[in-house]
C-alpha cells in the first residue's frame, strides 16, 4: 500500500455510518441540553455539555477517485481506529475540532442576554422596593403637626391675609404682621379669629417694627416654637427704567428685599431651634425680563438671590427655605397698582417731555392693565403651595405657579440663550408700536 495519508477501507466506512446511525438515534432522543430539534423527532432528555452531533449521511461524499471518506463542511469526521468499536465510542471522544462552533456562539450570546435581563430584573425589583418602603414611610407623617408658631408678613390684603387664616384654621398659632394694625384688612383677621391669630405692627422698612415685633413674638411663644417666617410682604409697581427715578427703585428694593433681609435676619434664631422653615413670596420677574418692570425684576431676583444662599446655610441646621413664584395672580390681590400713562407722563421732567411720546405712555398703560385682567383671579393656588412648604415633610425649593399653558414656556425660559429671550418680545405687536411710537416724532 502507498505510504502518506491512510486511506478510509470498506470497513471503516462501514463502522462509521454504524457509529452515525447509533449516535443520530441517540441524540434524538436524549438531546436537550442545546434544545436542538431534528425532523419527526421531539427534544430528547440528554446531551454532551453544550454540543450537538448532528451528521447526516447523506451529506456524506467520496471521492471516486481517492476511495477516502470526506464529510462535508461543518460535519463531524471521527477518527477510527482497528481496536475501536461502536461500543467504545462515545460523545467526549469526539475532537474538539470539529464541533459546531457557530451553536457555540448562539449558546453564549444566549446566556449573556440572560445574565442581563437578569440584572435588569434585579435593578427594577430594587427600585420597586425603595419606592415602596418611602412611600410607606412618608404616609406615616406627610405633614408637620400642628403646634407651633408661624410669623407672616404682609397681611393687611392679598396672599398674606389668605393664609393667616388659613393657618389658624389647621391650629398653628399665627404672628399676622400688618402695615396697619388697625386697617380694615387686619380687624377682618382680628374677627374670624378663634383667639390663635395674633396682629402686629409690622413695617419691615423699620428696625423698631421688627425689633418690637420680635419681642412680642418671644412673649407668646408656644412650647414648639417659632416654626416658620413667611416673607409675604412686597409691592409692584411698573414704567419703564427712564420713565423711573431712583428713588422708585429705592423704595421698591427696601420693601421687597431689604425688609425681607431684615425679618429673616432677626427671626433666624427662633426657627434654627425649632428645625422650621423660611418661605419667600417672589414671582416669575425674578428670571423673565419684561418691558416696564426693571424695578420689580431687580427687587425679586435679588430676594431670590439672598433666598438660595440661606438655604445652602440653613441645611446645616435641617431648616428647609422654599421660594413662591406667582405668575399673573394680580387681580387676586391688591399689588396691582392702578395707574394712567398720563400718571407717568406727570412724573416726567421737562428734558424727558421732550423725548417720549405720551399717547404711547397711554397705550402702554391700558396694555399693562388689560394684561393683568386676564391673570388668575383666585389666590388658592399661590396659597396652597405655600402651606405645602409650611406644612409637607418634603417641601419644594421653588414653586412656579403659573396656567397649564404657561408652564412649558416658564420652565424652559431660564435654559433659553439670551439672543433668544431677547427676540421673543420682537413678536408682540405692542413691541412693533412702541418702536413707531415711544419716541416724539
Amino acid at each position: 500500500m502507498a505510504t502518506g495519508k491512510r486511506r478510509t477501507t470498506t470497513l471503516e466506512l462501514e463502522i462509521l455510518m454504524r457509529l452515525y446511525s447509533e449516535f443520530e438515534h441517540v441524540f434524538r432522543k436524549k438531546c436537550s441540553t442545546c434544545s436542538c430539534k431534528r425532523e419527526g423527532d421531539g427534544v430528547g432528555e440528554h446531551c454532551c455539555p453544550g454540543q450537538c452531533f448532528a451528521v447526516r449521511s447523506s451529506d456524506q461524499q467520496v471521492a471516486p477517485d481517492e476511495g477516502r471518506f470526506e464529510p462535508a463542511a461543518g460535519l463531524i469526521s471521527p477518527q477510527v481506529n482497528s481496536g475501536q468499536t461502536a461500543e467504545s465510542l462515545s460523545p467526549e471522544s469526539l475532537p474538539n475540532s470539529h464541533q459546531p462552533h457557530a451553536l457555540r456562539r448562539v449558546l453564549l450570546s444566549s446566556s449573556v442576554f440572560t445574565i442581563m435581563i437578569s440584572l435588569l430584573c434585579l435593578v427594577v425589583l430594587v427600585v420597586l422596593v425603595v419606592v415602596v418602603v418611602h412611600s410607606l414611610s412618608s404616609r406615616r407623617r406627610r405633614h408637620v403637626q400642628p403646634g407651633g408658631a408661624i410669623l407672616i408678613t404682609g397681611c393687611d390684603s392679598g396672599f398674606g391675609h389668605h393664609l393667616a387664616g388659613s393657618l389658624e384654621r389647621r391650629g398653628f398659632v399665627v404672628f399676622a404682621g400688618c402695615l396697619y394694625p388697625d386697617g380694615a384688612g387686619a380687624q377682618s383677621l382680628s374677627a374670624q379669629s378663634s383667639g390663635k391669630l395674633n396682629i402686629l405692627k409690622l413695617d419691615v422698612t423699620k428696625d423698631e417694627d421688627v425689633k418690637r415685633a420680635k419681642a412680642v413674638v418671644q412673649e407668646n411663644l408656644p412650647e414648639k416654637g417659632l416654626w416658620a417666617v413667611v416673607n409675604n410682604v412686597g409691592i409692584s409697581d411698573w414704567a419703564e427704567i427712564e420713565w423711573s427715578s431712583i428713588e422708585d427703585f429705592q423704595r421698591m428694593v427696601d420693601i421687597n428685599l431689604f425688609g425681607a433681609i431684615r425679618t429673616s435676619i432677626a427671626f433666624l434664631p427662633l426657627v434654627r431651634a425649632a428645625k422650621g422653615r423660611m418661605v419667600y413670596v417672589s414671582s416669575i420677574f425674578s428670571f423673565f425680563n419684561c418691558l416696564n418692570m426693571a424695578a420689580y425684576s431687580v427687587s425679586k431676583r435679588g430676594l431670590e438671590a439672598f433666598a438660595d444662599c440661606l438655604r445652602v446655610e440653613m441645611d446645616s441646621f435641617d431648616v428647609k427655605v422654599s421660594i413662591i413664584q406667582p405668575g399673573n395672580f394680580g387681580q387676586a390681590t391688591s399689588i396691582l397698582k392702578m395707574k394712567t400713562g398720563l400718571d407717568m407722563w406727570k412724573k416726567l421732567d421737562d428734558e424727558r417731555k421732550q423725548t417720549f411720546n405720551q399717547q404711547y405712555m397711554q397705550l402702554a398703560s391700558d396694555y399693562f392693565m388689560s394684561t393683568c385682567r386676564a391673570g388668575f383671579k383666585d389666590a388658592t393656588p399661590v396659597i396652597d403651595a405655600m402651606l405645602h412648604a409650611l406644612t409637607s415633610t418634603q417641601p419644594k425649593r421653588r414653586y412656579l405657579l403659573v396656567s397649564k399653558t404657561d408652564m412649558f414656556f416658564f420652565r424652559l425660559y431660564p435654559f433659553l440663550p439670551t439672543i433668544l429671550t431677547d427676540s421673543m418680545f420682537h413678536l408682540s405687536s405692542m413691541y412693533a408700536k412702541r418702536k413707531e411710537m415711544l419716541y416724539t416724532q
